[in-house]
């Protein structure tokens, strides 16, 4: 029987659905719950294939992986950038996602811009300590604002869809421009969307052509109280120079999903840790700004599809079958 060893299994959501899946698919499951390191990548031994999902797969646990017999990695989520693809190829490992609907990340940045320019963020803590006074939570409506959205591949496609019956302009960046984006925003380089916008968010997967695309030269482009959206990746905005410019005024608002530095952070508890991340603990601090823990994704669908799918792109490679997950 086929075998894939699952890390990062979460108990309360996926396993049921690993086990289920699993089943039908006529595959042999070896679960455990934590992220894949030195001290368990031995429990992979006798599968072809690994299941994991965003922690840091570097090349030290890449190349244990080949020595423990691996062949493929799938990972339960869309970005890569996680898995150094570079060692995994010289170890002779083929690598998958697992692409999952747009609706629930375009959803979720739609209500943290919502948040952002309603100052939700600051109206849930005063109501916390029962104060109801108004003053300082004065909004905008979204119909009277400019909306950048950089990166339309299917997020930000979605995004502007949702956007659209708003009112707002739309403004769109991308290498690759699409025909059905056209309909509701209007192609323009990045350097309009720096001084046009009053709402930018970040839809594109992180590359060395765009780490830190957010920076302070970039930032000082902006418009006064530009609000800030994240739902990509963390290391797509200089953290150091985002905090700087909260602090001096430059942006007004932010709702972020993902923020750098964050693995061995997010999915686990921490109530009792001392966090070694500077920058996400001042980000939390401020009013301004809505911080949640890489969740955008996190939705009912999500989860079935990305369990059954990962599994599936296994039974692929194992049966030597064309594989529409993998990543070439």
């Amino acid at each position: 029987m086929m075998q894939v060893t699952v890390y990062n299994c979460r108990a309360f959501d996926e396993k049921p659905l690993f086990l289920e899946y699993a089943k039908e698919l006529g595959i042999e499951l070896v679960l455990c719950a934590d992220a894949p390191d030195h001290d368990n990548v031995s429990l992979c031994r006798g599968s072809r294939c690994v299941d994991v999902i965003t922690s840091r797969i570097d090349a030290d646990l890449i190349r244990a992986f080949r020595d423990n017999g691996v062949e493929y990695i799938t990972t339960r989520t869309i970005g890569y950038d996680h898995i150094d693809l570079a060692a995994a190829g010289e170890c002779g490992i083929q690598v998958g996602n697992a692409p999952y609907g747009p609706h629930g990340v375009a959803d979720y940045t739609v209500m943290l811009i919502l948040m952002s320019i309603r100052r939700m963020g600051a109206i849930l803590k005063r109501t916390a300590l029962q104060d109801y006074t108004l003053a300082g939570l004065n909004g905008r409506e979204l119909k009277d604002l400019t909306v950048g959205v950089i990166g339309t591949g299917r997020i930000g496609a979605a995004v502007i869809r949702s956007l659209s019956g708003f009112g707002c302009r739309i403004l769109a960046n991308d290498l690759y421009e699409k025909e059905d984006v056209k309909q509701f925003a209007s192609y323009v380089p990045l350097s309009r969307i720096w001084q046009e916008a009053d709402v930018i968010t970040l839809h594109t997967p992180l590359t060395k052509e765009n780490y830190h695309l957010l920076n302070a030269d970039t930032i000082s482009r902006m418009k006064d109280g530009v609000v800030i959206v994240n739902t990509a990746r963390g290391a797509l905005i200089d953290s150091d120079a985002f905090i700087e410019a909260i602090e001096n005024g430059k942006i007004g608002a932010a709702g972020l999903d993902v923020v750098e530095n964050e693995f061995g952070l997010y999915y686990y508890d921490h109530k009792s840790d001392i966090l070694k991340n500077k920058e996400l603990a001042l980000l939390r601090s401020f009013p301004n700004v809505t911080v949640s823990h890489h969740m955008a994704f996190y939705t009912k669908n999500y989860v079935e599809t990305v369990v059954k799918d990962s599994l599936m792109s296994c039974k692929c490679y194992m049966e030597g079958k064309e594989n529409p997950w993998e990543i070439r």
